[in-house]
């Protein structure tokens, strides 16, 4: 059978939610025209509906590889990765494939999706951060408006950007006009 009726019947297999038989399809078609990026990214899809997302990457890396313009392998990747929590390597796949087709909305909504992620794992890390050491503390509600800030201590910095704005300070260890003398 030639590569485009087995792309045609893969696409057939997909709609009607048939995803193995699309898959087993798709790498079909891909043995017949091993260069057709849009194979790749079309399995991609078929595996991440059968929730096998390893191979959806592998896939989308793959049509990148072949043809590094087009939008939909960038974003079966984003996807993904999302599923994977792999959150960065997806937020990086959704903006390229968002600078190649600026009109998907997709693409934006997936990538704020990413950032309430990270913003939510860089929270974990200060909390832990701040559990593990002696700190103060200033309530959200003490503060002013939100934006981005920078925490440091002796391990390193960590930087939050379009989060909620916490005060961390160490511990005052007498007057500060004594330490000053």
């Amino acid at each position: 059978m030639a590569s485009l009726d087995l792309k045609t019947k893969a696409r057939e297999a997909f709609i009607d939610d048939h995803f193995e038989l699309a898959v087993d399809l798709y790498s079909q078609a891909i043995a017949l025209s091993p260069n057709t990026a849009e194979l790749f990214a079309d399995r991609a899809q078929a595996n991440i509906k059968l929730l096998n997302f390893t191979e959806a990457i592998s896939d989308a890396n793959k049509a990148i590889e072949l043809d590094p313009s087009m939008a939909k392998a960038y974003l079966r990747k984003g996807v993904a990765c999302i599923k994977l929590e792999e959150f960065q390597t997806a937020k990086t796949a959704l903006e390229t494939g968002a600078s190649l087709a600026p009109e998907d909305s997709r693409f934006v909504n997936l990538i704020k999706e990413c950032n309430e992620h990270i913003a939510e794992e860089a929270g974990e890390v200060l909390k832990q951060s701040v559990d593990e050491g002696p700190y103060n503390v200033t309530p959200r509600s003490e503060l002013l408006g939100q934006g981005s800030v920078t925490l440091s201590d002796a391990s390193g910095a960590i930087s939050l950007s379009n989060a909620a704005i916490i005060l961390v300070t160490p511990p005052r260890t007498g007057d500060l006009r004594e330490s000053l003398k």
